[in-house]
């Protein structure tokens, strides 16, 4: 039997994993790329909830939060395109939910 002279780092292997079991839809691709997209103070007030034929509901906690989304939706749009495997944005759904 061989042993291993020192443990070896699960990161790796839990990526992969976490990539396997990921949802392999737009909805599941926008919001894995959410965060790098559009950075930390916007991630913390919004976040993708549904998709139906390219068009994106984004949840927000307050109506300023939806309106500032809806000015920034075109470069939200490019940059969220940019980064997903196939495209497939054509529209952001900014609502209110208070989240």
């Amino acid at each position: 039997m061989k042993y291993r002279r020192a443990p070896r780092s699960l990161t790796g292997a839990l990526e992969s994993l976490a990539d396997d079991l990921a949802p392999q839809t737009l909805l599941g691709d926008v919001q894995r790329a959410w965060p790098a997209v559009v950075g930390g103070p916007i991630m913390e007030q919004a976040e993708p909830t549904a998709e139906r034929g390219g068009v994106v509901t984004v949840s927000c906690s307050a109506s300023v939060w939806a309106q500032e989304l809806d000015l920034m939706a075109p470069q939200i749009i490019q940059r969220l395109n940019a980064a997903l495997p196939t495209g497939g944005v054509s529209r952001l759904r900014c609502i209110t939910t208070g989240r």
